[in-house]
């Protein structure tokens, strides 16, 4: 089977400087940063969090709280995925009726980010929420956006965006793949790599 091709969208330097943007540009938006926490999606979610989380210590001197949420249970394909779902802990020990920043790796349809917020109302009521992305890929299916975006990658629905984070792949990168085709009469079950589909 031929592998897919593949073109470098944002190298290592670049997902860290992007990352740093960000940061300066929430410390801008919210002069008091006290007032907010970060929830990173799992999977890619989570450790871009984390960075970001070090990037605005840096600027502020403020560490902000950090959550982890997993979004398996309120997915709206949930029944079609079934029992194949796995489900993960979600970690918020803090208060979240405040204002706070959920950070995704990439925004597509925008159901991942719907079910993420379906998911944080399980938590209280939060004064306002804002998105992060490290990539906006388009094709939105919701009336979603981001606030913050590392970079607007314009795609086909022939390919996917995938990114590689150190903490779960063992080096940083985004990648846009073209999809493999499907051969003549066989059925796949279309798993793809890093929630690219969502």
């Amino acid at each position: 089977m031929t592998e897919p091709k593949s073109q470098s969208v944002l190298d290592a330097d670049k997902i860290d400087r992007t990352l740093t943007r960000i940061a300066h540009e929430i410390v801008e938006r919210h002069r008091e940063v006290g007032r907010l926490v970060l929830v990173g999606i799992r999977t890619r979610g989570v450790p871009l969090a984390r960075r970001l989380q070090g990037k605005v210590q840096g600027i502020e001197g403020k560490e902000l709280p950090l959550g982890i949420l997993d979004i398996n249970l309120y997915r709206d394909d949930i029944t079609s995925v079934g029992p194949s779902a796995i489900l993960k802990e979600t970690i918020i020990h803090f208060p979240i009726d405040e204002r706070r920043v959920i950070l995704d790796d990439v925004l597509f349809t925008g159901r991942t980010v719907r079910a993420a917020l379906d998911g944080l109302m399980d938590f209280g009521r939060p004064k306002s929420i804002e998105l992060a992305v490290l990539v906006d890929r388009g094709h939105r299916e919701l009336p979603i956006r981001a606030d913050y975006v590392g970079k607007n990658v314009p795609t086909s629905l022939e390919e996917m965006v995938q990114v590689l984070l150190k903490e779960e792949d063992g080096r940083d990168e985004v990648l846009l793949v073209k999809r493999p085709e499907k051969k003549e009469g066989r059925k796949s079950p279309g798993r793809e790599t890093a929630r690219a589909a969502r």
